[in-house]
């Protein structure tokens, strides 16, 4: 064996040698600490690992790494398991959250005139979805909800379009045809609204349960796009999909405008980068998801079946026209909806 070069048998010089190296090992270690450090933010979601919309915040989480490296630690919860369903709102407005995954729903509870944006067959397609929210309606939009809930909404991404799913087969081909059927609508006044103007009996329920109480009877069907019911394995406990196409949906990747406030430009900057990458891909997957979906789900088993869409369309939009809620609509906000 090759013997040391004597300078390095002198006892300083080896100290010298041991201090270097004990540098040298520790810069992983200290990287890691840094990392650690890293401004934390929580996202919570009712939603699967499986959805596409958990899967974009997955895609969310690496590309803000990559244009932030060390400065993040995201860290996401699925299946309503650090926030349930509806409750993602207060728990930002308190500072407990970072990014929850809100519905127009959600935003109508607290600014009554923003139930328009909740009606049925209003939004035609995910173009028109990004034109109303990408544009100048939604830019007053955010800015309202900015001022007055205290949370940023980052962008609007395509949840999916939704359509009836039952329990059980059921001939249904006019809003009639739904009454007595227990349908699980999330708890808000603006979904429960929603399935009454459907013709259904809505029963509220949180999204996590949905798999057992079909399982078990205790609703009769429930109403969400085909990439969810494909995701969550409902197609397991259900039988029919009635492709009613009642609404054109969204969710919002909200942060607490506390946290947001609280960074500096670049650190905005990259976070938006981030959820515009993440909004491309979960869009992208939905609309796909969506055009497979009728296939996979008669392969499962699942009959699928179309209504008299019409028929559906001018009761949902006659009874939100007649509602308590078009009371506080601002005046000529629909028509420059629709004309988005």
């Amino acid at each position: 064996m090759t013997s040391l070069p004597p300078v390095l048998c002198r006892p300083l010089a080896r100290r010298h040698f041991l201090a270097g190296a004990a540098g040298v090992l520790a810069t992983p270690f200290i990287s890691r600490l840094g990392h650690a450090a890293g401004k934390v933010i929580r996202i919570s979601t009712p939603g699967s690992d499986a959805e596409w919309q958990s899967k974009a915040l997955v895609k969310f989480k690496e590309a803000l790494d990559k244009e932030a490296p060390g400065v993040f630690d995201v860290q996401i919860h699925f299946n309503g398991t650090l926030f349930g369903q509806g409750t993602e709102i207060e728990a930002m407005q308190r500072g407990n959250l970072e990014v929850g995954m809100i519905s127009p729903q959600d935003v109508a509870e607290q600014i009554p005139e923003f139930s328009i944006f909740t009606t049925g067959y209003l939004i035609r397609d995910p173009k028109h979805l990004d034109a109303v929210y990408d544009g100048p309606i939604g830019k007053e939009y955010k800015a309202r909800v900015a001022k007055d809930m205290d949370i940023e909404i980052l962008r609007s991404q395509y949840l999916g379009t939704r359509h009836v799913v039952l329990r059980q087969p059921k001939d249904v081909k006019v809003p009639k045809d739904l009454a007595g059927v227990k349908l699980r609508m999330p708890g808000s006044a603006s979904w429960q609204f929603l399935g009454k103007a459907l013709g259904a009996n809505p029963t509220p329920l949180a999204f996590e349960e949905i798999y057992l109480a079909l399982q078990t009877g205790t609703i009769d069907g429930l109403e969400n796009p085909l990439p969810d019911i494909i995701s969550n394995k409902f197609y397991e406990v259900s039988k029919q999909v009635v492709l009613t196409g009642h609404m054109v949906a969204n969710t919002f990747f909200t942060m607490s405008a506390k946290f947001w406030n609280g960074l500096d430009a670049k650190q905005k900057a990259a976070i938006e980068k981030a959820e515009a990458a993440a909004k491309a891909f979960n869009d992208a997957g939905v609309i796909s998801t969506e055009k497979e979906a009728a296939a996979f789900l008669e392969s499962k088993g699942v009959k699928v079946t179309t209504p008299e869409v019409p028929v559906f369309r001018k009761q949902v939009l006659a009874a939100f026209a007649d509602s308590d809620f078009a009371k506080n609509w601002p005046k000529g906000l629909l028509q420059k909806i629709e004309a988005a």
